[in-house]
């Protein structure tokens, strides 16, 4: 058994222990963002929006859809919905039903309903994300990009064919000689997948890859104020990965790892926005839901048991 299956068998028993005995329960994740284009996807112009209520609504035993709860974006767009035990949620849906930023004048209208994936389910608990809601103006911003107006197509004027003369005939030119064979091209790094565990991201001979972020950087600008509650201000990324002991030092280590090998590889699972919106959510629940996120975090990290860590030495 290698290091990374040793290191996942440790932590199940962990959870285990911490959620024995524990009633389940179902969570419900998801953002919304402000379609300013009313293109009806996120691109580039939008931002999640604070504020704004979301509904869940579930099939009634009659079939017809009925509100089964409400809640409210924070300040990252995100909102959470929590329930005791573990109902039955398939056909269930989202929707964004007002509220929120009225100065951006983006709740003119909401986007379609996004029905409910499961995600995770252990230890009688299941976690469930939605796609991103949207709310949208009345109009698309005068930013946006306009699809160009159809060109007419020009009507066809009659030409009397011309026979051209026939060309002269040239000297065939010299051949060339061969060209020389290209070197291979050098490997990208960033296009290939790799994930790194923590205790690589603190070796010395590896400190090259921090580029993104540095060790010195405080966590509270990288993870924003829920952290700053929890860890503090002056708390540092590079202390952040020597946590132990505890399941919220835990969840920031393997965090920080994590929002690392996102800036390292395009192919890491977690894109650098979803490690903080993960971990904040974590801090907002309960202890259970901390182990696990950090549970798939050291998952992810560890490249699941498929993906290498492909660092070498920094020169």
């Amino acid at each position: 058994m290698d290091w990374s299956h040793k290191l996942l068998f440790t932590a199940f028993l962990l959870i285990a222990a911490a959620i024995n005995g524990a009633q389940g329960d179902a969570m419900v994740t998801g953002t919304v963002f402000c379609d300013q284009c009313k293109d009806g996807q996120v691109s580039l112009f939008d931002y999640p929006l604070q504020g704004i209520k979301v509904t869940m609504a579930c099939p009634g035993s009659d079939g017809q859809l009925t509100v089964f709860r409400e809640e409210t974006t924070n300040w990252l767009g995100s909102y959470a919905i929590k329930f005791d035990g573990t109902p039955d949620l398939s056909g269930c849906y989202s929707q964004v039903t007002g509220g929120g930023q009225r100065s951006t004048g983006c709740e003119a209208a909401a986007g379609p309903s996004q029905s409910l994936r499961l995600m995770f389910r252990m230890f009688d608990m299941e976690m469930y994300t939605v796609d991103p809601l949207l709310s949208q103006p009345a109009q698309p911003m005068s930013f946006c990009p306009r699809s160009a107006s159809p060109v007419p197509v020009p009507v066809p004027v009659p030409v009397t064919p011309v026979t051209p003369p026939p060309a002269p005939r040239l000297p065939p030119l010299p051949r060339l000689p061969p060209l020389p064979r290209l070197p291979p091209m050098p490997p990208v790094p960033f296009l290939e997948a790799s994930a790194c565990p923590h205790n690589m991201w603190t070796m010395p001979e590896y400190n090259c890859y921090w580029k993104v972020v540095n060790p010195d950087m405080k966590v509270v600008v990288v993870f924003g104020l829920l952290a700053a509650r929890r860890y503090g201000t002056d708390l540092t990324l590079g202390v952040a990965m020597r946590g132990r002991g505890d399941p919220y030092r835990t969840l920031l280590r393997e965090g920080t790892t994590a929002l690392l090998n996102s800036y390292n590889s395009v192919q890491f699972p977690y894109h650098p926005l979803g490690v903080v919106e993960h971990l904040n959510l974590a801090l907002m629940g309960s202890e259970r839901l901390v182990l696990l996120t950090a549970l798939r975090f050291i998952r992810a990290n560890s490249g699941y048991g498929k993906i290498a860590c492909r660092f070498t030495t920094c020169k």
